[in-house]
């Protein structure tokens, strides 16, 4: 008898018994992504479920992520299938005005300047030994575009897939902080008070249909790997341009988009699990991540100075920090320190001509990247 309440009683405290210092310190990371998501606004939609799902995958002997566990159908289902993140892909198109860079197309290179972090961050990882698959995930934390570090991850480097939607999602965040001293350093008083015209809105219904159907078709003959990113947020794009699918345009945007982000969320959480989470390997992913953006916003302005005078002095610098992926935060950050040196500034939508750009071509640098590995044999 005493022998079977003792046997009962540590079944009941077996959660305890199992409870790992990594456990608990990823407990703890697991709260305080719902305490930035929930008290300081960080990305709520994304870091709630990804902090809850810390939390209950370091929960010992739950079983969530072990074969038949509910967050490991999830995961296979949606992850490793690449279903969530094209999803959201579909959603994103939907909800992204390309009308402010049709206007001026050639803000489409502030979006290229903006991704060559990406590739100089991949460089820096080759050289710390990681392998291709790995650098190339690491690399494209720099664009600001949690779905695409999510695709790109999942299908090449499945064991870096927690710390590096965690570091892009972050790092997407926190790109008021991050952006403006760079932006500051790297212009003049005077670049910093460029005024831009006003944007007039002259682009054709036909034109924004053909848009979407064309960079489709042109994108993915340079770069195939990259035909589901590129084709998924160019589907979406389409059926808000062309008015005749507005069901499916509002459930992209809302129902679908809400449900694949929760779902997302939670099985990007349970990927971090403190035994796989806590290695030295993760740290330097942060860091590399950090220096993705920090170049790409360096290589955006620094080209953004080079329109300037080839435009002579027609382009204010402080958009091409822009030309990342983090839309519509990166845009608004153009506009508020433009405002600071020149309340009469109102870079806005400039600004969201190369942040729509820049969704692009952090689409356009994965596939790149995907498609060459695959030339060499790498995929």
């Amino acid at each position: 008898m005493i022998e079977a309440i003792v046997h009962g009683l540590h079944g009941l405290l077996a959660g305890f018994l199992h409870m790992s210092l990594p456990n608990v310190l990823m407990i703890g990371g697991g709260l305080l992504l719902l305490y930035l998501g929930i008290k300081k606004g960080f990305e709520p939609l994304l870091f709630v479920p990804i902090g809850f799902g810390a939390v209950l995958v370091n929960i010992p002997l739950g079983g969530l992520m072990e074969e038949g566990g509910i967050l490991r159908t999830f995961y296979d289902a949606g992850v490793m299938t690449e279903i969530f993140p094209l999803l959201i892909f579909v959603g994103i198109g939907a909800m992204t005005d390309f009308g402010p860079l049709l206007e001026n197309p050639k803000l489409l290179l502030l979006g290229a300047a903006g991704q060559f972090g990406i590739f100089l961050t991949l460089l820096l990882a080759l050289a710390l030994g990681f392998s291709k698959l790995d650098a190339v995930s690491i690399g494209i934390i720099g664009a600001c575009d949690g779905p695409t570090a999510i695709y790109v991850s999942s299908q090449y480097a499945p064991h870096l897939l927690g710390a590096v939607s965690v570091a892009a999602y972050s790092y997407m965040s926190l790109v008021p902080i991050i952006q403006p001293p760079i932006m500051k350093f790297l212009t003049t008083h005077e670049e910093r008070t460029i005024k831009m015209g006003v944007v007039r809105s002259s682009v054709s219904r036909t034109t924004k249909i053909l848009f979407p159907i064309l960079t489709t078709i042109i994108a993915g003959l340079i770069a195939p790997m990259g035909v589901p990113l590129i084709g998924m947020i160019m589907l979406g794009n389409l059926m808000r341009e062309c008015g005749a699918v507005s069901r499916l345009t509002k459930a992209s945007e809302n129902e679908i988009a809400n449900v694949v982000t929760l779902l997302l969320g939670i099985t990007i959480g349970a990927t971090m699990e403190g035994h796989a989470f806590l290695k030295p390997q993760t740290l330097v992913v942060f860091g590399l991540g950090f220096v993705a953006i920090c170049l790409d916003t360096v290589a955006g302005v620094a080209f953004g100075k080079l329109m300037k005078v080839f435009t002579r002095g027609r382009i204010n610098p402080l958009i091409g920090a822009a030309g990342i992926s983090a839309y519509p935060m990166a845009a608004r950050v153009a506009q508020i320190e433009g405002q600071k040196y020149n309340r009469k500034n109102y870079l806005l939508m400039h600004a969201m001509g190369a942040n729509t750009g820049g969704q692009i071509g952090s689409v356009m640098a994965a596939a790149v990247m995907l498609s060459v590995l695959k030339g060499m044999g790498n995929i």
